[in-house]
């Protein structure tokens, strides 16, 4: 796993968007943890068991109301 201190987060962990990057593709859109998770740059995430994690990017306030 990891040589450094404290570890990168499990793959299933909460926090798991925490851990290191190993590879980074700002240009596709992506980026490869360190355990193993793809993260894309809209938030969602491919889980290294297949699962998918739907975006989750925070919702956009609106100032005012449509007429």
């Amino acid at each position: 796993m990891c040589a450094h201190n404290p570890p990168c987060p499990t793959a299933m962990a909460p926090d798991r968007e925490a851990a290191r990057p190993v590879a980074h593709r700002p240009e596709q859109g992506w980026s490869l943890l360190r355990n193993g998770v793809l993260v894309f740059e809209d938030t969602g995430e491919l889980l290294p068991d297949g699962r998918i994690v739907a975006p989750h990017r925070p919702l956009a306030l609106t100032v005012g109301s449509a007429a």
